[in-house]
């Protein structure tokens, strides 16, 4: 079990065992911080695991729950699980500080999974997103909307951005906005997607709330860039223009995950390209050495000015499920 402010694990040896649980996140992280970390275990559990979360569904030190359902749980389809395997539903979102958010995750269990070839990017066609508004004026999302599609249709014509307004109990218990964008590209046997996001806890006084009058002020980004829809539509647009410019298969957020699940799968040979390597990218193989004594092989490609990393599977497999 983790803790609320994620840092302390109370570990019990044994096989993982699943099943339905309720859990409080607390405000220091999302809901996304807890699901990446134990989405691999839920995978080899001995059940299908059901978990429902509470606390913030957006932060910009995690991963928010749109780029959950729109990059990460279609990412592991390379690893061999089927869509329906695993569900991620939003019942209420939950703005930081005081977060009052709730999501349900449902996770079927696997035998073993399946190396992968993550290499070719390939172009670009399309570019999804979600604005979302919380106890605040829709029109929020509206501007947000505006100005990220102004930057981005520059790139490609294929972009639609969809408006997500909450009220009442649904809305959490602080008020904010924030965007999150997701680019596919067409990249041969595989598609990739690529995500950024950002999101703004407002601050508004009491009768701004209804007016949607009120400013922003969070965010890694500079909270003086994030206090307007503008400046965070515009924000979110460069970041993943910047994902995509850099070439690698998967986004800056999601590379410690997609590491771990190489080294879980069986005994052969898989490989991912990245554009550069975050800090918690390097963190995750340096933690593949120390407790799976896997080692990855880091080969430079100047031309493309990518990183390639491969390694071989420990051949991790549920023994809870039997061979059928």
């Amino acid at each position: 079990m983790i803790n609320a402010t994620g840092t302390s694990l109370r570990f019990k040896p044994g096989f993982v065992i699943g099943g339905r649980h309720e859990h409080d996140c607390g405000a220091e992280r999302s809901v996304g911080y807890f699901i990446e970390g134990v989405l691999p275990l839920c995978l080899f559990a001995k059940k299908r695991t059901d978990l429902v979360l509470k606390g913030c569904t957006s932060g910009n030190l995690d991963i928010g729950v749109d780029t959950l359902l729109s990059t990460t749980l279609p990412l592991l389809q390379h690893f061999g699980i089927e869509p329906e395997m695993l569900s991620l539903k939003v019942d209420q979102r939950g703005m930081p500080p005081a977060g009052g958010g709730r999501v349900t995750f449902r996770c079927a269990v696997v035998r073993s999974l399946k190396p992968v070839q993550l290499l070719d990017l390939g172009k670009v066609k399309r570019v999804r997103g979600v604005a979302y508004a919380c106890r605040v004026s829709p029109q929020f999302a509206n501007r947000v909307i505006s100005s990220a599609k102004g930057e981005l249709l520059k790139l490609l014509p294929d972009v639609y951005i969809n408006s997500d307004h909450r009220r009442g109990r649904e809305s959490g218990a602080s008020p904010g906005f924030g965007l999150s964008l997701v680019a596919t590209s067409t990249g041969e046997g595989a598609s990739c997607n690529l995500s950024a996001e950002h999101a703004a806890a407002a601050a508004p006084r009491h009768s701004d709330v209804s007016t949607g009058e009120g400013e922003a002020g969070r965010g890694a980004a500079g909270a003086e860039l994030a206090s307007q829809p503008e400046a965070l539509g515009i924000l979110v647009a460069h970041q993943l223009l910047e994902e995509i410019a850099r070439g690698g298969f998967v986004d800056t957020s999601h590379q410690p995950l997609v590491l771990l699940l190489m080294v879980l799968c069986p005994e052969d040979v898989s490989k991912l390209r990245v554009g550069k390597l975050s800090p918690q990218a390097i963190g995750a193989l340096r933690l593949a050495k120390a407790v799976f004594g896997t080692t990855f092989r880091v080969q430079e490609e100047p031309e493309t000015e990518t990183v390639v990393l491969s390694c071989l599977g420990t051949g991790a497999k549920n023994l809870n499920r039997k061979v059928t």
